[in-house]
Formats: structure tokens, sequence, C-alpha cells
């Protein structure tokens, strides 16, 4: 096939850092590409990518300075749409905006929605549900109002996570450090339980951090190591007794938790969203309920088997099956597809892809 792949913008593929839409759209267009297909891959011109890259932007727009995120988003969507009559299916990790140009081309587009950051968007997703093919990443995730071809959890390329059976003696907080993911949580959690925590993650909520996080950190029972990159990020999650995902919100997915998983690293997390789905309670990590819980899973995280958790990894989070259900699922689509008059935009194709 002839894939086209509309990545985020706000960052380069792969990410140096922060950026997990980016790292699922790499891991996917490398995957695409290992399996002998022509791929194109629309993102910030710095990336690097085995495909075709179309550069749209220099650097992504939280990167590079004195650039405007609005003016990127409408040069990069454009440039994909411009030359969607060149593939067979072009592939959006790029959230609601590309939909908006689905009308106007008659290849097919699958969507993968990677969370809805606010309810105000749902209903471009459901504007265009009557042709769009959605993807979930969690069962956690589906929004009830839309119809959805497939949920595909998220893969990892497991030679970038090194298995590591004996941990040393911390516990690990790694994501956004924002109310919302329990940084403030997971130091108290580290307090109790007598173990230093180290904090890893971009600074999303400035005044969350001063206020809940910065005081607590001295460096030797809490250190903050800041945005890390995946060298530092395979070190530390394989170095720590649990990982701690003490999440007060319903998680679409949760990268780190399976990044965690693949270096033998069990994961006690809050029951919300996808962490059900991912953990299993009593071999995986701990699901639970509220501080003191999290204090008593630590005490009892030796019960756990690293090696289980690295397989668990293998067995289900692979880049592998990953890329696999996505080819099938594009697959599908493409084969379904009416014989078209050539394409291009405008054509009298246009809503030749809804769905029956």
């Amino acid at each position: 096939m002839k894939i086209g792949v509309i990545a985020s913008i706000a960052h380069r593929l792969p990410p140096k850092n922060y950026g997990p839409w980016e790292q699922i759209a790499a891991t996917l267009t490398e995957g695409f590409v290992d399996n002998g297909h022509d791929v194109t891959l629309f993102a910030t011109a710095d990336s690097v990518t085995s495909a075709h890259l179309h550069g749209t932007v220099p650097v992504g727009y939280e990167e590079g300075e004195a650039v405007d995120a609005k003016v990127c988003e409408a040069l990069h969507n454009s440039a994909a749409f411009e030359r969607a009559n060149e593939f067979d299916v072009l592939a959006n990790h790029f959230d609601f905006m590309p939909l908006t140009y689905s009308r106007l081309v008659t290849t097919p587009m699958v969507t993968t929605i990677h969370g809805f950051s606010s309810p105000h968007i749902v209903p471009v997703y459901e504007a265009y549900d009557d042709i769009a093919h959605y993807v979930a990443i969690s069962d956690a995730d589906r929004h009830p109002d839309l119809r959805y071809d497939a949920m595909i959890h998220h893969g990892i390329d497991l030679s970038q996570f090194t298995f590591q059976p004996d941990p040393g003696e911390y516990l690990l907080f790694l994501g956004r450090i924002h109310p919302d993911k329990g940084a403030h949580l997971a130091i108290e959690v580290a307090r109790r339980a007598g173990l230093p925590l180290i904090i890893a993650g971009v600074i999303q909520d400035e005044v969350y951090f001063r206020d809940a996080v910065q005081p607590h950190i001295d460096g030797v029972d809490v250190s903050f190591r800041g945005s890390v990159g995946p060298a530092e990020r395979d070190a530390l999650l394989g170095g720590a007794r649990a990982l701690l995902h003490l999440i007060s919100f319903a998680e679409p997915f949760g990268l780190s938790v399976i990044e965690s998983l693949a270096t033998g690293t069990p994961v006690i997390a809050t029951p919300l969203g996808s962490m059900p789905e991912l953990l299993r309670d009593g071999i995986t990590g701990f699901l639970v309920s509220d501080v003191p819980a999290a204090a008593a899973a630590v005490a009892r995280i030796d019960e756990l088997s690293r090696a289980t958790c690295r397989d668990e990894a293998h067995r289900r989070f692979s880049a592998d099956r990953m890329v696999a259900e996505y080819l099938a699922l594009f697959g599908d689509i493409v084969g379904s597809q009416p014989p078209l008059p050539a394409k291009s935009v405008g054509s009298p194709g246009l809503f030749s892809h809804a769905k029956p």
C-alpha cells in the first residue's frame, strides 16, 4: 500500500524527550516501511525517518521560538491533503483538524483518537463520523456517540527498553507535571513507604509544580530530572522498584505504563481510564484507590515477578503487534473501496468513502 502518515507537529519525530503522539506515529511509520509499504510521513522537517519525509514546518511549534502553531497546522494539513491522491490510505495522528479536509478527497483516512482534550472537540468527530474510520487506543476511551472501526492498544519498540531483573531502591514518577497525573500523591506515597522518589517529566502546570511539587524537592528524598530522553527514560524505568501512576482522570492510554513493564518494573496505579486494561492487578502491578493503599502496595511489590512484567509487554504491547493490527485495518478499508476515477481534490468521487 501507499500510506500517508499525518503526524503531530508539536514535536519532531521521533521525539527527543516528551511526545507520546509523535512516538506512536514514528513507531508505526517505521513499522509500515519495514513491512514493505511505500510510506510518506508528514511531520516536522527535522524529523528522522526511513519513510519519505514531507517536512511541512522546520521544527515543532512546542520546540521552536516564534513558531506560530496555527500557521504551522494550516501548512501541515493542506500539504497532506494536496497530495492525498497519491495514497491508498491516510493515517491521521494529528487530532481532529485533518477531519475537516476529509470530504474534499476520495482517499480514505484512518484517524487514531489519542484522547479527547476537551468535550468541545467532540462535535468535529461527530460531524465526520459518517465517512471517518476511527481507532480507539483503549476501550475505556471510546466515546459513546462515535462509531469505531477498531480498538488498537499502543505498542512500543521493545529493543529500546532493557529488562532489569534487579531494581534499585527508589520509586519513580514519569509523566506530565500536572495535577491530573498525581506527582504530589507520588511524593506522599514515597514518604510513607520510606523510599526516595525520582520525578521525571515535562512541567505542564507551572503553578502546580511551584506549589505542590517543588517544595519537596531536596535531591535526596525527592529528586527532579525534568524531561528525559530515551536512554535516561530506559535507565530510570528499569532501576525503579515501581512506577507510581496515581492519576485522577480517565487516562486514555498511558504509554509510560507499558514502557515500565517492558523494563520489568511493575506499576502502582489508580484504576481509572485504561489502567484496568493495561495492568493485571496483583500480577503486573497493583490498582489502588488512595495513598494508603498505594503505600501498602509498595510494601508488597516484591511479590510481583519482574520477568512476568516484561513478558506481558512482549505479549500484548509490542510495536510488531500494533503495526500488524493497523495494516490489517488498512487492508480491510482499502479492499472495501469501490472502484474510483483518478483521485484528485474536488473530484466527482466525493463521499465515495462513506461507510455503509
